[in-house]
């Protein structure tokens, strides 16, 4: 599953942006967006998914239930 941004909680403080491994997340209307496509849960790449790390506001970056999780492949 991708992580997705809860916009209404978002306060666009960009932090969780150049730590994305993946580049998946950028700026929209003044608020942050995952793309889904892109995301890989940092699956591979740290221990801990780096947007939920570094949001300042508990709960904002999410498991976004309509993608299935995410499988590496070799």
């Amino acid at each position: 599953m991708a992580y997705k941004i809860i916009a209404s909680q978002c306060t666009g403080c960009s932090a969780c942006e150049p730590e994305c491994p993946n580049v998946a997340i950028r700026e929209k209307n003044g608020v942050f967006i995952i793309d889904p496509k892109k995301c890989s849960e940092c699956i591979g790449y740290f221990d801990d998914p780096q947007c939920v790390a570094v949001c300042p506001v508990d709960v904002t970056c999410v498991i976004d239930n309509a993608y299935p999780r995410y499988v590496a492949t070799a």
